[in-house]
């Protein structure tokens, strides 16, 4: 079937994604090749997908289908990862839906209706990727809570446990009042709002005298077990030893001294409450003062709270700050810009708990990472100033919180045996911790019913950190042959946003489970923003429908549109649509291409013309100059430069000129040769632009011949490299300029091309002929000729010192031609004088960069030349 010019991208699309599955191309299998892994940065469970996706999905197809076309074993790897606060959220809101509260079933009903759910709309992401022209190896496809993938998990925890790097400890931890668990430092983003400062007034106990604290949250009043003054201060030297009472509550709580204490901040006196600030907390500690939580876990006030038990802290502190002002210990309140921390996941207002949490001890595990990165370089970043970044996070880790307050995900393989803070063990599985329990107790009627099981899930990244590893199975088999041959896996593309929550980690667990890096480069992407530069996002409604888009404009067009638009590693990139349809008239022009070369008829008796050998000739180093200069590109993760040189290539060099050159005339055949040529370099071209444009590409592959299986596109081979003959891209480069004098000439005088014209050269640059037969043909010229002398009577134009004649056509009128010629000639004169000018001004040649005078010195040879040129004109014609 031949090749519309108006094609149906999504009948095409569909055609060959299925012949790509049914084929099995996007599978691989350990064999004798050198492999290339590519591990998918699983989205969520929950995802559907958005342009972020479609920018990182993109550059890994790109990387995995340029890495087939190498000749390597390229294995891609998908999968989703479970998200633990993300997806419990969905499933409760969906029981909440139909009527069930959570907390009316038992873990394992909760997670049948989880699983069920994630059965139901868990796929979609990796579906959505498919219209995307993702080739990954669908049969490998994982889940961070499937089977192997969980026990890894277990066995990773118990051994780290056992190793004494994993404890349980009671901290003050970030707490998501929403999602109802603790949250790593990592998930906490902290956001600039525009809140209140209070100053209260607390009476000192015996007498009629107050002490004044500023605080942002007044609710927290009801948990203050002190307050503290610097002991230097001695505007509160009367206070040391002495009692304050706390409003509303009427509670005595002692004044202590610490130089913790800032004496320029707010009032001096800082009122302590080690329940709910980390900072508070460590006064606690070292003053030994009583802990007062006021808070539910949905952080509504408790008991503590008196009369506002139950009510939500924000409706608390409002109503405190009223009951404040009655009673007369409202002193003022200020305008105050201060950091919130909020959930990255709920954006809940975090609040600081003090909670039996599980922590990983990061001591021993961030030295390797850190030499990984920036000593030995085994594992490169791109860009490379991330590294700083990666830094600073490393050398100021703090130990990870990794138990979360959850059902969805693995939950922690602790078994408590009793009611003592020791009485638990850690195993695999609930017979081993009886043993080990029994053993630890000396209680030899300890029963598998008498052991309670941890109620907490592990942190969703505890799973994920091991992805590179347990996707082959190498925590259960480590020493299992597609681990060995997979891992190290080669690229990890990814964004900035995770560089700590997963892109750390997993080097930290390559370097503690396998000792080995998990991957040699990490590609950054950038941000998708809109064109005000702002993140795209569902609350600001500023992110386009991506499924929309690849049906709008197609899958090919999409991809190399949002390839145009990357301008690199680590770059944020602006969205612009117009990109997306230049990706479309690139295609068109493909397509149209094909078209021409398809329609041509081919004569096996007729000889090839010097032109289309030379032209040939040409282009076979135009390619492989390209080719150098794309796989350089590639070599330095600048995709979107390798694009453009694909696209340049293809759009200006093929399609504008060596078609044009080969092109036989109208309604007359083409030799062979030079047919049998131009399909060679069709298919070439076809190879290094599909790793870009996969859809299309294919599709012209089977146009241009009926192929085998084994012949599909997609798994054939790059272009040999040859060698560049620079002499003849040179030539070419002159030559094109006295095709584009010609034709601009022909334009200005409206002479049609159809009309032949003769030459005339004066070769002051002794240029190659090489190229004649080519000037000839595209400029229709009916004889060239090689002069010594100018040529009266005739139009000029010159390139570099080369003068060129072109004689004047009957159609011109000289008069009119003399004086446009003049004007011109008086506009050049005065414009190399204010040029001349500034050149001849010393103040100006000695304070302008060495550039800037280069670029006026080459202003001045331009207008000297052209008025040399329009003078010659202007002679011939008088």
């Amino acid at each position: 079937m031949a090749l519309e010019a108006n094609y149906n991208a999504q009948d095409i699309e569909n055609k060959w994604y299925s012949y790509w599955m049914e084929n099995n191309y996007f599978h691989s299998e350990v064999d004798e090749r050198e492999p290339y892994t590519i591990v998918i940065p699983p989205p969520n469970v929950t995802g559907v997908l958005h342009m972020g996706h479609m920018l990182n999905n993109t550059i890994q197809d790109v990387l995995i289908r340029r890495a087939r076309l190498n000749g390597l074993n390229a294995c891609w790897v998908p999968g989703t990862d479970h998200a633990s606060i993300a997806t419990e959220a969905k499933v409760v809101a969906k029981l909440k839906e139909q009527g069930i509260d959570k907390n009316d079933l038992t873990r394992d009903e909760f997670l049948q209706h989880a699983w069920e759910w994630k059965n139901e709309y868990g796929g979609i992401i990796l579906e959505q990727l498919k219209k995307l022209g993702c080739s990954c190896d669908w049969e490998r496809t994982k889940f961070t809570m499937d089977p192997d993938l969980s026990e890894s998990v277990i066995k990773v925890f118990v051994d780290l446990y056992n190793k004494g790097k994993i404890y349980r400890g009671f901290r003050m931890v970030n707490w998501d009042p929403e999602a109802k668990t603790t949250l790593s430092d990592e998930e906490v983003n902290h956001v600039e709002k525009e809140g209140k400062l209070y100053y209260i007034n607390y009476k000192i106990e015996g007498s009629n005298d107050t002490l004044t604290i500023a605080t942002t949250r007044p609710e927290t009043i009801f948990g203050d077990t002190a307050i503290c003054i610097n002991p230097t201060d001695e505007r509160f030297t009367h206070l040391k030893g002495k009692k304050a009472i706390v409003p509303i509550c009427n509670r005595e709580i002692p004044i202590i001294e610490d130089e913790y204490v800032d004496v320029e901040f707010g009032t001096g006196c800082l009122k302590v409450t080690p329940a709910h600030d980390v900072n508070d907390k460590v006064l606690g500690d070292k003053h030994q003062l009583e802990v007062i939580d006021i808070f539910n876990e949905d952080a509504s006030l408790n008991s503590f709270g008196l009369h506002y038990q139950g009510k939500d802290r924000f409706v608390a502190r409002k109503e405190v700050v009223l009951e404040l002002e009655e009673i007369g210990a409202l002193l003022k309140t200020e305008k105050y810009l201060n950091k919130v921390g909020t959930s990255e996941r709920t954006k809940a207002v975090i609040e600081p708990r003090l909670s039996d949490q599980w922590f990983l001890n990061m001591d021993e595990l961030v030295q390797p990472a850190l030499d990984a990165v920036l000593k030995t370089k085994e594992i490169k970043l791109f860009p490379k100033k991330i590294e700083n970044t990666y830094r600073h996070w490393l050398e100021n880790i703090r130990d990870w919180n990794i138990s979360r307050q959850l059902w969805w995900g693995q939950q922690i393989p602790a078994y408590y045996f009793g009611d003592g803070k020791e009485d638990f063990v850690v195993a695999e599985t609930k017979e081993e911790a009886l043993k080990l329990a029994v053993e630890k107790s000396g209680n030899t009627n300890l029963n598998a019913e008498d052991l309670r099981q941890d109620n907490d899930a592990l942190d969703t990244w505890f799973s994920s950190w091991l992805w590179p590893i347990s996707v082959f199975d190498g925590i259960r088999n480590p020493d299992n042959t597609e681990i060995n041959y997979y891992y190290p896996t080669n690229d990890l593309v990814t964004g900035p946003d995770i560089i700590f929550f997963w892109v750390a980690r997993m080097i930290f667990a390559g370097y503690q489970f396998r000792e080995q890096k998990p991957f040699n480069n990490v590609y950054f992407t950038g941000i998708v923003r809109d064109d005000q530069g702002r993140k795209m996002s569902k609350q600001l409604g500023n992110s386009p429908d991506a499924l929309k888009l690849i049906e709008d404009y197609s899958a090919d067009a999409v991809r190399s549109g949002m390839m145009l638009l990357s301008s690199g590693a680590g770059n944020d990139l602006l969205f612009d649509e117009t990109k997306l349809q230049q990706g479309k008239a690139f295609i068109k022009k493909i397509v149209n291409a094909y078209r021409l070369v398809s329609g041509w008829e081919i004569d096996d008796t007729i000889a090839q013309p010097e032109s289309s050998k030379i032209a040939l000739e040409w282009y076979e180093s135009k390619f492989q100059s390209a080719f150098a200069e794309m796989e350089d590109h590639f070599s330095k993760y600048r995709l979107s430069d390798s694009l453009m040189t694909v696209y340049k290539l293809i759009m200006d060099d093929f399609c504008s000129w060596l078609l044009e050159m080969v092109k036989p005339a109208y309604q007359q055949p083409i030799d062979k040769n030079t047919f049998d040529a131009i399909i060679n370099i069709f298919e070439n071209n076809l190879k290094v632009l599909h790793p870009f444009m996969p859809f299309i590409t294919e599709e012209i592959w089977h146009q241009i011949a009926d192929r085998t299986k084994e012949e599909a596109l997609i798994v054939s081979r790059y272009p040999s490299v040859k060698s560049i003959n620079e002499t003849i891209l040179s030539e070419f480069e002159f030559a094109s300029e006295v095709i584009s004098g010609v034709r601009t000439i022909r334009k200005e005088k409206n002479i049609a091309h159809k009309e032949a014209v003769t030459f005339s050269v004066i070769n002051n640059e002794k240029a190659s002929t090489t190229f004649d037969s080519v000037i000839i043909k595209l400029g229709n010229i009916s004889e060239l000729n090689y002069i010594t002398e100018a040529l009266e009577g005739a139009l000029t134009f010159r390139v570099k010192s080369n003068e060129y004649f072109v004689p004047i056509s009957g159609t011109i009128d000289v008069e009119e031609e003399i004086i446009k010629l003049s004007e011109e000639l008086k506009y050049t004169e005065g414009f190399l004088k204010s040029v001349q000018g500034k050149l001849k001004n010393e103040r100006f040649v000695n304070n302008a960069p060495v550039k800037v005078i280069d670029i006026e010195r080459k202003k001045e040879a331009d207008a000297l030349a052209k008025i040399e040129t329009l003078k010659s004109s202007l002679a011939s014609l008088k």
